[in-house]
């Protein structure tokens, strides 16, 4: 039944609809759509956007992942491997609307890629595999879009495989997901007979010219086999709109059957408040039901009108401000990715959100807290760059030359201070020595891993204090293999690399105290500096907390700098097996200091040894990273599965039935799992799959613990 509705909901930034727009934009601020493409690995993310871009005239001849011609996968490692590693961006017109796209990697290793996509993107395409469905994957790509309140999109894909069930994947979708999923579509035919789809907007039936590779669409009757059906899927579409939208309740209260113009306003409003995720359904690979998806992206997808205001602080004050899409405005844009280009150098890819960015202008980044000149602007595609004297309000590009912008710096005009909220990034999970086979290439390994690294916000340096080797860290085995890859080929850079070790971290698991004075003569002067201070522990999952709970008498403010960069240079190395610490809150409870001896490096490095003292008080323990497996696997191999899993110590967490396979979800450390893949091959005769994900870290169990520290 319909629930009727008590207020009508006003659209997400219909206040901006009066914004002043420049005359000389590609298109109107209306009918911009800034989208990503977000999926599991091997979902069809990538076949998918190069059909898109195929429709739309951006390139003339389709890109295939298995040949390594994707236009979108242009580094040589995404050639080889047939996966996206980095997010790359595009822009295609369809039916008058400039739709920006950014093809998004679906391995969860290089999952940073999506989530500073999704920080700047106004829509999404969620693609699900037609007989994967809902893979663990998917539901991290899906948090990270419901983390921003990002309106989505599904498109079923692979509808032409065997076992391919769109009614399965669509429920999968509601329960797995959580998300109030409607079929705009259904499938006409399954499997090798799938011929195309029902539009249940306009009740017709659509197959594709194979001659024409999918340009040419074919409408007709619905079938009479499906005509039933596809009647009773529109009604149950109908009344779940009304429920969600108020002009198509009152349609629906004077005739059940809603006209189509009615019914596509009521489903665009309730998609970009994110109360519906409508769905499409089709094969990319055999060039079905992309051109629908071209058309729904235009129609349900919200442009920068239809979106909160973005929101940020004055860097000075730390008051709330807000910019609103108008290219007129004061400029603001954020900076979500860099790359190195081996021609134009860094190039920082950036969405404007204001104003103009102009070829020339000035531009001022509140943390550096330094102005630049914009030398070059660029529109990208892929790995190609197309330069351009300005990049209006709402649209991405990317600037090149400025030297110290980092991911995630807000660029703005220096009299319109504003600092967007930055970009969070998982903490890596495994990491490996690397080192210059001859002196001459240090320069050049320390060069490499600095472009890496600031491509790379999950790429970490740094070098180990007790045995000065450099460590680099990451996300995963593939990570790792990856930027060694890079290094090598793209860098030259001649290196010794260690095998890949998990990243532990320690933590306190009770409260401890401790007081240090820190009172001695160095080069003839006396430095003295007091601090008592307590530790304990906080959330798992929360980053370090370093709080002052003393009044500016006891400590005066002037070197309470000092103090934090003390307490920090103790976190990062910890005291059980110089791993640094995380969830733990540091309280400066109190101290003492002379106005003539008390030095900012005297407190410095009494917050050190105080730190450590409390730490060792607080029943310190290792933490390890437990990561999420998801395993598909034929039902006769279930209990060699299960069994290696117990041997791994790894916490089943979940089995479900999916068509023919056993689908196993547990909770396995890190550790426990170099090798895996040939492991799962080996039981299963190569029949099984499996994704991993980071979880969490967790307390490691004593007889682990033991045998670590008396490594």
């Amino acid at each position: 039944m319909v629930k009727a509705l008590t207020h009508k909901k006003k659209s997400k930034g219909s206040d901006k609809a009066g914004s002043r727009e420049a005359a000389d934009r590609l298109s109107p601020l209306g009918m911009v759509r800034n989208i990503g493409i977000i999926a599991h690995i091997d979902a069809g993310k990538t076949t998918t956007t190069e059909r898109m871009l195929y429709y739309a005239g951006r390139v003339h001849k389709m890109g295939e992942v298995h040949d390594g011609t994707a236009v979108m996968d242009w580094m040589q490692q995404e050639k080889e491997r047939g996966i996206t590693i980095t997010s790359a961006a595009t822009t295609c017109f369809w039916r008058g609307a400039q739709v920006n796209i950014v093809d998004t990697p679906g391995h969860v290793d290089f999952t940073v890629e999506v989530e500073r996509s999704l920080r700047v993107l106004d829509g999404a395409i969620g693609v699900f595999c037609g007989v994967g469905g809902v893979q663990s994957q998917s539901e991290t790509v899906w948090r990270q879009a419901d983390r921003y309140g990002v309106p989505r999109l599904a498109y079923i894909n692979k509808m032409d495989r065997m076992g391919a069930d769109f009614e399965m994947v669509v429920l999968d979708i509601r329960e797995r997901l959580g998300s109030n999923a409607i079929a705009l579509q259904l499938p006409w035919g399954s499997e090798q007979d799938f011929e195309g789809v029902i539009d249940l907007i306009e009740m017709k039936a659509f197959s594709f010219s194979e001659e024409s590779l999918g340009k040419d669409l074919h409408s007709s009757e619905i079938p009479s086999d499906l005509k039933v059906k596809a009647e009773r899927a529109r009604a149950e579409l109908i009344e779940l709109v009304a429920e969600k939208d108020e002009e198509v309740l009152e349609a629906y209260l004077e005739s059940p059957d809603v006209d189509a113009p009615i019914l596509k306003g009521g489903i665009r409003r309730a998609t970009i408040s994110n109360d519906l995720v409508p769905v499409f359904c089709g094969s990319a690979l055999k060039n079905k039901g992309v051109q629908q998806l071209l058309d729904a992206v235009v129609d349900y997808l919200p442009s920068p009108l239809e979106v909160p205001l973005v929101e940020g602080i004055h860097p000075n004050s730390e008051k709330p401000e807000t910019r609103s899409p108008d290219d007129s405005g004061a400029a603001c844009a954020l900076v979500f990715k860099l790359a190195n280009d081996p021609y134009v150098g860094r190039v920082a890819f950036l969405r404007v959100y204001s104003g103009q960015v102009r070829k020339g202008q000035s531009i001022y980044n509140p943390r550096a807290k330094k102005r630049d000149r914009i030398s070059r602007l660029l529109r990208l595609h892929a790995d190609s760059r197309d330069e351009t004297d300005v990049l209006h309000s709402g649209e991405i590009g990317a600037v090149s030359g400025l030297a110290t912008v980092t991911t995630g710096d807000t660029l703005c005009a220096e009299n319109a201070q504003i600092k967007l909220e930055s970009i969070r990034f998982p903490e890596p999970v495994m990491f490996m020595a690397v080192e210059p086979k001859a002196r001459a290439d240090r320069d050049k390994l320390e060069a490499a891993l600095g472009i890496m690294a600031a491509e790379d916000p999950t790429c970490v340096v740094r070098v180990d204090p007790e045995t000065g080797q450099t460590i680099l860290s990451g996300m995963g085995e593939l990570h790792l293999e990856i930027l060694k890859d890079r290094m090598f080929r793209e860098y030259k850079v001649e290196a010794n690399t260690g095998k890949p070790t998990v990243a532990y971290h320690e933590t306190v698991t009770a409260e401890g105290r401790a007081t240090h004075l820190f009172d001695r003569e160095i080069g003839g002067k006396r430095q003295m500096a007091e601090i008592a201070l307590k530790v304990e522990p906080i959330e798992r999952g929360s980053e370090i907390q370093v709080e002052f709970d003393v009044s500016s008498a006891t400590i005066p403010a002037e070197f309470r700098t000092s103090i934090e960069q003390g307490v920090n240079d103790a976190l990062v190395t910890g005291v059980l097996a110089r791993y640094p610490i995380l969830d733990t809150r540091v309280t400066i409870t109190g101290g003492s200091y002379d106005s003539e001896t008390s030095t900012e490096m005297a407190f410095r490095t009494a917050a050190v040894m105080a730190v450590r003292e409390a730490i060792m008080d607080a029943s310190p323990e290792l933490l390890e990273p437990l990561m999420f497996v998801e395993i598909v696997t034929p039902g006769e191999y279930m209990g060699d599965v299960l069994g290696d899993l117990n041997m791994r110590r790894g916490k089943v967490r979940e089995m479900i039935t999916r068509g023919t396979s056993q689908v196993v979800m547990a909770g396995v450390p890190l550790a426990e799992l170099f090798g895996y893949s040939t492991a799962i091959r080996s039981l299963t005769k190569g029949r099984a799959s499996y994704t991993v994900e980071p979880e969490c870290f967790e307390v490691v169990p004593k007889a682990i613990k033991e045998e670590l520290l008396n490594r």
